[in-house]
């Protein structure tokens, strides 16, 4: 690997690592890439080590007295580094959040209907959010829309646990009600 390869490598925009000739201490503490030791050495020699064997001269630690480098294949350890990210990131699991909307001069047959889809939603396993609109002068009295939501909860609880009681968020109120964890 020629010195201008050697310079380059590893030292993109944002990537904040300092490798190879970018390193400025005179001294370093040296570990190589069995955790093997190799001490307190100067910089050319740290470069020579890590020349002869093909990897690159990291600076892990350039706070430290004297800094901390260690001797890397650096883009070997980057692709595992962005493996075990993208490893954590598909084990995450996604909440799928389902919106049921009311309104305060609502039927009970049509409450029904709305509520055999919330049910739907919830053995799904997905978190539901019931929600009344407060149109026009129905923000002078929200209780009515807090009144139909603590009708709608009766019909769920059985499979559902109630994460957030009615409250009123703006021209909503909203309840939050997730699927009942089973035992």
């Amino acid at each position: 690997m020629s010195k201008q390869q050697r310079n380059t490598r590893g030292n993109k925009k944002g990537d904040g690592i300092i490798m190879n000739d970018a390193i400025r201490a005179k001294e370093l503490r040296v570990i190589g890439d069995n955790k093997e030791q190799y001490g307190i050495i100067s910089r050319d020699e740290a470069l020579r080590l890590a020349e002869e064997q093909g990897l690159d001269l990291v600076l892990l630690s350039p706070d430290a007295n004297p800094p901390v480098a260690k001797i890397m294949d650096y883009g070997k350890h980057k692709y595992q580094v962005e493996k075990k990210k993208k490893e954590a990131k598909k084990n995450q699991k996604k909440i799928d959040v389902k919106e049921v909307k009311f309104s305060c001069k609502i039927a009970d047959n049509d409450i029904a209907y709305k509520v055999k889809h919330a049910r739907e939603f919830l053995e799904k396993g997905k978190h539901v959010k019931l929600r009344v609109f407060l149109r026009g002068r129905e923000m002078a009295t929200p209780e009515q829309g807090i009144e139909v939501l603590k009708r709608v909860w009766p019909m769920l609880e059985d499979i559902a646990t109630l994460e957030k009681a009615p409250h009123q968020e703006g021209r909503y109120i909203n309840m939050y009600v997730t699927p009942k964890k089973d035992k």
